[in-house]
């Protein structure tokens, strides 16, 4: 269900811009279809676990998609899961296992960690191994066409076949081998040539088809994938800015080839995450795995360090600036908790504001929604976005403090606007979500479990049983459950993001 409650109408109004990998320009979003996006995004390759520099990648592609619906858009966001790969077959043997299981236990990690950093799952998550059918297919299509030949087995891309190959990486032609990740062939009628069909080798899993036993190369895996579930053309494509060349520049080749119609109307694609540098990677061995980093600090945290940067600028990776995130989202999280009381309170928004507060207030929030959506429509610059919500939660804060609870009708008013629309940006961004899905019987067991520790601790003190009382203190201290004493008794509340 797309988020969001203002009306959509006006939201579709204002201009989204994309800067267009394929054109190097900042361009308006207008979709194939009016109101709706098709948009497919790279996945995982299931050999191992996923790192918090992949999660940049898969994190924007969820806020995309949270983005589009804000604003009104049925968005159907398509994500592959590679489960065929040389990496995947390598790790296999290396364990002495079979692929598909090696591949499920990494697709079971993959789904477990980016539900934990709030990412949504995709309407789709099509695997290799279930589209061999449409693969076969649509590299006869290419063969029938002259653009792809066979060798014993092996089937090859004929790059010379399309005329606009390069297009996207703008390379030049002499420089289109670079990086390529092609296999030394000297059989190829061009070095540049990809495969398409690998003929199987000994201990290798395979499928029939009419050049042997063999299984699919990557490239093609998401031309077949996307155009089963999206349709011939669609209107995002997503990913790393590592597949830029050559995996999307072979994606647009065989399937505008196939087609004759334009493969993605947008490429999108994210910069690097980074350390001292460097890319984040395990062929640099810096990398961090996301479910490390989430014993570490809070998923909401984690968001908002990978979302701090506009998606298209590297982003480095410490801990100052991890810390500095945990300690944005609590400051986040306090204010919208403060908001809480206030949530129910009937909105008036025509009411005459003769409270200078309370209009001061709304203006503000007036102002965070438009930068909000002023930033975000420039091609998704999501720190610009934080700053309006951040620079918003200064002025509650300051209102909260100076009225209390004396403020008037009209301030109560503002307080449960601003409450909804600050639940409601942030989710789009998803650095806070209100607690959904806890029943009223949870809370209830939850405040009578908390009842009961307090009073354990309160007869420990009694006793003067320090260690025991400083024990239970610190335990709810590692769980963020902050304990403050005062003289009339013991109060506590959860920390959220972390300490």
């Amino acid at each position: 269900m797309p988020i969001g409650s203002a009306p959509k109408l006006e939201r579709k109004l204002m201009a989204l811009k994309i800067y267009n990998s394929l054109t190097r320009q900042l361009e308006e979003f207008v979709p194939l279809h009016e109101g709706e996006v098709l948009m497919y995004s790279c996945g995982p390759t299931v050999y191992d676990y996923f790192h918090i520099g992949n999660a940049r990648t898969f994190l924007i592609s969820d806020i995309v998609r949270r983005y589009l619906e804000y604003k009104g858009y049925a968005v159907t966001l398509v994500q592959n899961l590679t489960d065929i790969d040389d990496k995947i077959i390598n790790r296999a043997n290396e364990q002495g296992i079979d692929t598909s299981r090696l591949a499920q236990k990494y697709v079971d990690a993959y789904f477990e960690d980016s539900s934990r950093l709030g990412i949504r799952a995709a309407d789709v998550h099509p695997r290799a191994t279930e589209h061999i059918a449409e693969i076969i297919a649509l590299i006869q299509t290419l063969i029938d066409k002259q653009a792809a030949y066979e060798i014993d087995g092996d089937v090859y891309y004929r790059v010379n076949h399309f005329a606009e190959y390069g297009k996207l990486s703008h390379r030049k032609p002499e420089d289109l081998l670079a990086g390529a990740r092609v296999e030394i062939d000297e059989r190829k009628e061009d070095a540049r040539d990809f495969d398409l069909w690998k003929k199987s080798k000994a201990e290798e899993p395979w499928w029939d088809s009419p050049w042997g036993k063999g299984r699919p190369g990557w490239h093609i895996e998401c031309s077949a994938m996307a155009m089963k579930h999206l349709g011939e053309t669609i209107d995002i494509h997503a990913g790393g800015h590592d597949l830029l060349f050559p995996h999307h520049e072979n994606e647009i080749a065989q399937s505008e080839v196939a087609t004759g119609k334009t493969f993605a109307r947008y490429w999108l694609h994210v910069a690097f995450l980074q350390i001292d540098g460097r890319r984040m990677g395990k062929s640099e061995s810096n990398f961090i795995f996301v479910h490390d980093a989430v014993e570490q600090y809070a998923p909401e945290a984690i968001r908002h360090f990978l979302i701090s940067a506009q998606y298209r600028h590297p982003l480095d990776y410490n801990p100052t600036s991890l810390s500095e995130s945990s300690s944005a989202v609590r400051r986040l999280s306090n204010c919208i908790d403060a908001l809480g009381p206030y949530r129910d309170v009937e909105e008036d928004t025509s009411a005459e504001l003769n409270d200078a507060d309370a209009a001061s207030l709304r203006d503000g929030l007036d102002t965070m929604r438009q930068n909000f959506e002023s930033t975000m429509d420039d091609d998704f610059n999501t720190a610009g976005a934080l700053g309006a919500i951040f620079k918003f939660v200064g002025e509650v804060n300051q209102f909260l403090a100076a009225t209390g609870d004396q403020s008037s009708d009209v301030g109560r008013s503002v307080l449960s606007q601003a409450y909804n629309s600050l639940v409601e940006v942030c989710g789009v961004l998803g650095i806070y979500a209100e607690e959904e899905g806890a029943s009223d019987e949870h809370a209830a067991l939850t405040e009578a479990l908390m009842t009961l520790i307090l009073e354990v601790r309160q007869d420990a003190r009694q006793r003067k049983d320090w260690a025991t009382a400083d024990k239970i203190r610190d335990q709810l201290d590692a769980l963020n459950v902050e304990l403050q004493d005062s003289r009339t008794g013991t109060t506590w509340r959860i920390i959220k993001g972390g300490r």
